[in-house]
């Protein structure tokens, strides 16, 4: 096998999921996921410290992008349209691979408890990054922890709905699920008194 393969990450996340859903997060080796993806383990561990951390593969980059898009948001923009504008941000560059991987990760994550914990774990790296981004645009703790926590759950909802929807029903990226998802959750806060 060829060492520093282009795309072996993506590769191997592919790889992973695909065990994982096949045969389960459990029965699934290192071993195999790097057979699978044409890789060897040693190539692996470049990547990841163990098959879990799969999961969370391109977390920092997202975190990044949302906060990225948090920061450089108009100064008059107030937190949720900041937090929107993060959405927007990472929402690009998420492509035709992320969104046909979604559903069976969804179902490797469903099937396993370790894979559900690691993705509660990532869900609050992610909401960190926004906590960050919103207190340094001089946004109140509480209301920016809130605000990322509506913008994670806006991401992880308008995810799903991007994966589970027709691609062949248009172009349509994830944007406008996250959005849509996002301002559906303001309509729900102003329903909480």
């Amino acid at each position: 096998m060829a060492r520093w393969q282009p795309g072996a990450a993506q590769r191997l996340v592919v790889a992973a999921v695909d065990l994982f859903t096949e045969q389960g997060y459990d029965a699934t080796t290192v071993t195999q996921i790097a057979e699978r993806a044409g890789v060897t383990r040693s190539t692996f561990f470049r990547y990841f410290s163990d098959k879990r951390e799969v999961l969370v593969a391109g977390q920092e980059t997202l975190s990044r992008l949302l906060a990225d898009g948090i920061t450089e948001a108009p100064a008059s923009a107030g937190p949720l349209q900041a937090v929107a504008a993060g959405l927007e941000r990472a929402s690009g560059a998420m492509g035709p691979a992320n969104r046909e991987l979604g559903p069976r990760l969804k179902a490797a994550v469903a099937a396993s408890t370790e894979l559900q914990e690691r993705d509660a774990l990532k869900s609050v790296g992610l909401a960190a990054a926004m906590t960050a981004a919103l207190t340094a645009r001089g946004v109140p703790e509480t209301t920016a922890h809130l605000a990322a926590e509506m913008g994670v759950l806006a991401f992880k909802r308008g995810y799903a709905q991007w994966t589970e929807s027709d691609p062949d029903n248009g172009t349509e990226g994830l944007a406008p699920h996250a959005l849509a998802a996002l301002e559906d959750l303001r309509a729900a806060t102003a329903s909480l008194d």
